[in-house]
């Protein structure tokens, strides 16, 4: 395995530049010319920080099912809705960018988000055809969409079930109530949003459920190809809901929830990515 390390600039970063960190699989010798789908993770943290439980644990479960990953840090307060989303852009477009070298698939390019991370996941899946991302960084809307989303109990709506503090940090305390709908994204999913594969739990007190069904209504009522799974207990931010993310705090501990992570491989195992060509696959 080698690593590669991409610092990337967009306009508006405030506390620096965005780092993607890629760990790649080297090519074995009955498959030497192997391309691998790549997903990069996308560790929530209220768009205050990134949470390191949910980097590199995560990153090891996907290696283990054979594909590329990398880890996304990108910027949190005080930067502003759009820095993350263009800097999330950048990166799927830098790894398709780097396909040849790194033994990548550019057709299966994911995206893996949690919490806050999910948000900034689902944005760019509903807002990868919008010139606010593509534009901002000089780049195609093709070149920046992603090609299949994983959104672990993501924060999704600013209305009713919203997290607060999530919404307060991307946009500011003083943000008009308009530029929150703009980011609630089940108002934003069109028939052009790439599959998702979906988690989260009933008993979620700080990211309530209802973001994930209210994302799950929209992306039905939109003919969207996704999978979902509600597990009936759990707190928010499991990660992997074991022991090498849950260390002494036995509340990240769910045993019931670990199944997300064989799901989620039967899951991009099943997609056919490349010989698909159905809704998402154009830019407007």
């Amino acid at each position: 395995m080698r690593y590669d390390r991409i610092n990337m600039t967009v306009q508006g970063q405030k506390t620096g530049e965005a780092r993607l960190t890629a760990y790649l699989l080297d090519p074995v010798s009955v498959l030497p010319k192997r391309a691998r789908p790549l997903v990069i993770v996308v560790p929530g943290g209220g768009y205050q920080y990134c949470s390191d439980r949910e980097r590199e644990p995560i990153v090891m479960k996907f290696l283990a099912m054979g594909c590329h990953a990398c880890i996304l840090d990108y910027s949190v307060s005080p930067n502003r809705f759009p820095v993350a989303l263009r800097e999330l852009a950048l990166a799927i477009a830098t790894v398709r960018d780097h396909a040849k070298d790194w033994h990548v698939d550019p057709e299966s390019v994911l995206v893996c988000g949690f919490s806050a991370g999910g948000h900034l996941a689902c944005s760019i899946g509903t807002f990868w055809n919008r010139s606010v991302t593509y534009e901002g960084i000089g780049r195609k809307a093709e070149e920046v969409r992603p090609d299949g989303l994983i959104l672990c109990y993501p924060v999704i709506t600013s209305g009713e079930y919203c997290h607060a503090g999530s919404f307060e940090e991307l946009l500011g305390e003083d943000a008009q109530p308009e530029l929150g709908q703009a980011v609630s994204l089940e108002l934003r999913v069109t028939d052009q949003m790439p599959p998702v594969f979906l988690w989260h739990t009933v008993t979620d007190d700080t990211v309530p459920v209802e973001n994930s069904l209210l994302l799950a209504g929209a992306m039905q009522k939109n003919r969207v190809n996704f999978e979902m799974h509600i597990y009936p207990s759990g707190c928010h931010g499991l990660s992997l809901a074991a022991e090498e993310t849950a260390g002494s705090q036995d509340y990240w501990l769910e045993p019931g929830c670990q199944s997300w992570v064989s799901l989620v491989q039967s899951w991009i195992e099943n997609q056919r990515w490349k010989k698909t060509e159905g809704p998402g696959k154009s830019g407007q």
